[in-house]
């Protein structure tokens, strides 16, 4: 019965590091990136063309 308790214990550990380090990327802006992802795909067939 232990082993679930601490098992318990360590998960909501961790689920709350990664929370913490949600939370922390947000704030500093690590999704505030407007401009690329919609014309991102307009040069994807550019970089291709060039490899082969």
């Amino acid at each position: 019965m232990n082993i679930i308790i601490v098992t318990a214990i360590v998960s909501l550990l961790i689920a709350a590091i990664f929370l913490a380090a949600l939370i922390w990327s947000i704030k500093d802006g690590q999704f505030e990136d407007e401009y690329a992802p919609p014309n991102r795909i307009l040069f994807d067939d550019k970089n291709a063309s060039k490899n082969k």
